[in-house]
């Protein structure tokens, strides 16, 4: 067949060759933005218990990570102090704070908030590892310094620990009106994701804004491991569920600014691939067949999306050059179109222009790809990222443009 036969010296891929990527390709980026959450809308979902944890209320302790937050920390212990649930118990751990974060926390240390100073820049999942060691609760709900809870957060938490679950996600929203909109959108459409996942049989991760696990279901983590995503996925390979409680709800501002949303991306993409490896056996569909198909569609398949862009746009422009068929033509516009629409985004960034929602989500989408291709690079490279870095904030908690 004309299809199959190599063109002049055998040096580029034949139609047949680019076709097929082509397809792969795209079938990989619709499964994991489209169908996927398409998949699990459709499917039988898992039946919950309406048993709750234990009789009376549980107890619980509030882990809250801190590396030089002086400028929030005082502001998220006063929303902690006000939570509603009775006899919480407030831990600060300070990750070798070089600021005044130790001195704001010890100043509550009347009001019963409790800092564990850890030395060394041993990073936030060594010392959740500690921390959960000294603890003796029911259930212990992780937390980061800028986030702000509903008064009832932690309640809607402990309603979610049925039989059978050991860790319940919260719902983390951002403030209206600031940061960066593509992230946002984004992470509206993780919200929904996750209801889906909890619906279907159980989350394969949390955020770090507003997490909890049972204290005894708590799996100590590798040092490398990125907590909130690692915790989820070592409960359930022992048998246990991850499910999403939308009415425990914290705040956050977003990134700023697109640079800082970048680095963000890159260390979390990178972190992320070494703890998939980790737990590698949660991706044989014999053993796990739901939670592999979860993992594979939500997480491998999404942070591949660079190559698959790379690889769609590529064959078409193969196809297009090759074809009588106006297909992959439109499917060349198309695409030539939606990086034209995320290249004055990147314009409208850099010169500090207000730039609508047609070309700002693409010009995001773009650099979220990016960040990620570059956390595969890091991945294969065996880079690892343990230590995080907190962005400069102001006073209320909103990340600020780095200079």
């Amino acid at each position: 067949m004309a299809a199959l036969r190599e063109c002049d010296h055998g040096c580029r891929p034949s139609t047949a060759c680019a076709a097929l990527a082509l397809v792969l390709s795209l079938f990989a980026l619709c499964q994991t933005y489209l169908l996927y959450p398409i998949t699990l809308l459709l499917s039988r979902r898992e039946e919950p218990s309406t048993s709750t944890v234990e009789d009376g209320d549980p107890s619980v302790a509030l882990v809250i990570a801190a590396y030089n937050e002086e400028a929030v920390i005082a502001g998220k212990i006063e929303n902690s102090l006000a939570l509603e649930y009775p006899d919480l118990e407030i831990v600060v751990f300070s990750d070798g704070s070089s600021d005044r974060t130790d001195e704001i926390v010890r100043s509550y240390a009347d009001e019963g908030v409790r800092l564990e100073r850890i030395e060394g820049r041993v990073g936030k999942t060594a010392c959740q590892n500690r921390v959960v060691e000294g603890l003796d609760c029911d259930i212990v709900v992780f937390s980061d310094a800028n986030g702000q809870y509903e008064p009832d957060a932690i309640d809607a938490l402990v309603e979610g620990f049925e039989p059978g679950v050991g860790c319940v996600v919260g719902e983390l929203r951002y403030r209206n009106g600031t940061g960066v909109e593509g992230e946002s959108i984004y992470w509206r459409y993780e919200r929904l994701v996750k209801r889906l996942e909890s619906r279907f049989h159980s989350l394969i991760g949390a955020n770090g804004s507003i997490y909890a696990v049972r204290r005894e279901s708590y799996v100590p983590l590798p040092t490398g491991a990125i907590s909130d995503f690692a915790e989820p996925l070592a409960i359930a390979s022992r048998g246990e569920r991850a499910v999403y409680a939308p009415g425990a709800v914290a705040w956050e501002h977003t990134a700023e600014s697109v640079d800082e949303e970048l680095d963000r991306r890159i260390r979390i993409i990178t972190r992320s691939w070494h703890t998939v490896s980790s737990f590698s056996e949660l991706l044989d569909p014999r053993r796990y067949p739901r939670l592999s198909y979860q993992l594979f569609s939500h997480k491998l398949l999404r942070w591949l999306s660079p190559v698959s862009l790379v690889v769609a746009f590529v064959s078409s422009l193969v196809l297009a050059s090759r074809s009588d068929t106006r297909l992959p033509r439109i499917l060349l516009l198309g695409q030539v179109g939606y990086y034209a629409l995320a290249l004055c985004g990147w314009l409208a960034d850099r010169y500090d222009v207000a730039a609508p929602t047609v070309v700002h989500v693409p010009y995001y989408f773009v650099v979220a790809n990016y960040g990620m291709l570059v956390g595969l690079r890091n991945f294969l490279a065996d880079r690892r990222i343990v230590a995080w870095e907190t962005a400069e904030r102001t006073p209320h908690g909103e990340a600020t443009r780095d200079s």
